[in-house]
């Protein structure tokens, strides 16, 4: 172990030992909003927060967290298989605006037990990222409802697409926003020799949750992101990293935007933006492109939860250690709060907002899908769909 990685372990330890033995007060904000919405029969609950700065901040607050996460209807008393806990913070000593936005939909494209989850981080002003916040899941959940049968990661790869374009027509100015998106969803494998068995299946009843998924079903993620934004979901305590940072520094980025006929100068694009595609920033919208990288991967007892947070958390903290600060937290509440606080305490120079997934493993009752042997060979599929070449890549987790 060399010096470096010493160090690091160590300022790890000291962390934990200081939240384990002390309290830290926390502020909430005002400015967060929540609709609730009725569409055809299914009521849904959306989250969404922009952080206004309408709120004050205590002298002695290090976090905030967001008042307006609900993960269970109050009014229909929905039980969901995940529970969701995001905690953001302006980062007043570096930031004197907070950029960061957010947004959670439950029983998304109106059907039960679906997420949606979202942070976009604006830069050059907010307005890209508000714009996100407030109409990106809209738009991927006409894209979804309109096209069931689609791979969702082509789904995801055109509500990108319009979005991008959408920005360009409905805001004014230059400003853009990286993004990180995840939908969690059921998928039901249709096998015309099942159907008599799946009749039975549909008649049993779980107790703990409203969706009551048969044999045929599986539980799917997908994400999709651009820009530096970071999704990594802990698989038995394992760091996997669903999204890709699309940054200067990638050789891959580089030589797509040079051959686009722009230059890398001082580790930005064109000496502007250190981001290779973001959302918005239509003035460089030939080199710095809205085509996200997806990927879709199956959910099962072994994976535990997802974080999903921008750069203001990865600037200062790997995803292993990231998994390792929370992995024994079951209050994902709790969990994003103590990662904004890790970061903060570990300098970061940014606005930091970070969402976790915590799934329930109690919904595969009947599913041994979590066993070593069969959990070691689920793979996640990858893919980048830039404007002219598409790339496949399949890992095994």
């Amino acid at each position: 172990m060399n010096l470096e990685t010493e160090e690091k372990g160590s300022k790890l330890s000291n962390f934990l030992r200081r939240k384990s033995t002390s309290s830290v007060s926390s502020s909430s904000s005002t400015g967060s909003q929540i609709a609730r919405r009725l569409s055809l029969g299914a009521l849904g609950l959306v989250s969404v927060s922009s952080n206004e700065d309408k709120h004050k901040e205590k002298e002695n607050a290090i976090s905030e967290r967001r008042p307006s996460t609900v993960t269970v209807n109050p009014v229909s008393n929905y039980r969901f298989s995940f529970e969701v806990g995001i905690c953001e913070n302006k980062n007043r000593k570096n930031r004197p605006t907070m950029e960061d936005v957010h947004t959670y939909v439950a029983n998304f494209a109106e059907r039960l037990d679906w997420g949606y989850f979202g942070v976009f981080d604006g830069h050059a002003g907010k307005q890209a990222a508000k714009w996100c916040g407030a109409n990106f899941h809209s738009v991927l959940e006409k894209i979804v409802i309109n096209n069931d049968t689609m791979d969702l990661r082509c789904s995801l790869n055109n509500a990108f697409l319009q979005a991008d374009s959408l920005i360009r027509d409905k805001i004014s100015g230059h400003s853009g926003s990286t993004a990180a998106v995840a939908v969690l969803r059921w998928e039901e494998e249709v096998d015309e020799e099942d159907d008599k068995k799946s009749a039975d299946d549909v008649d049993v009843h779980h107790p703990l949750f409203d969706f009551v998924p048969t044999s045929r079903h599986k539980r799917m993620l997908y994400t999709a992101n651009v820009g530096d934004s970071r999704l990594v979901l802990c698989r038995k305590g394992h760091a996997l990293r669903l999204s890709y940072d699309h940054k200067t520094s990638d050789i891959l980025e580089q030589q797509r935007i040079i051959k686009k006929g722009g230059i890398i100068m001082k580790g930005r694009v064109n000496g502007m933006l250190a981001v290779t595609r973001s959302l918005g920033d239509s003035y460089m919208k030939e080199f710095v492109i809205g085509n996200p990288f997806t990927t879709a991967t199956e959910i099962t007892k072994s994976d535990e939860f997802l974080i999903i947070a921008c750069d203001g958390l990865w600037d200062v903290c790997s995803d292993q250690q990231a998994v390792k600060l929370i992995r024994n937290i079951k209050d994902p509440k709790e969990a994003s709060k103590i990662l904004v606080d890790y970061a903060l305490a570990e300098n970061t120079t940014d606005n930091v907002t970070v969402m976790v997934i915590r799934f329930d493993p109690r919904v595969f009752l009947d599913d041994d899908s979590g066993s070593e042997n069969d959990q070691s060979e689920k793979k996640t599929q990858a893919t980048t769909i830039d404007d002219k070449s598409t790339t496949n890549v399949q890992t095994i987790a």
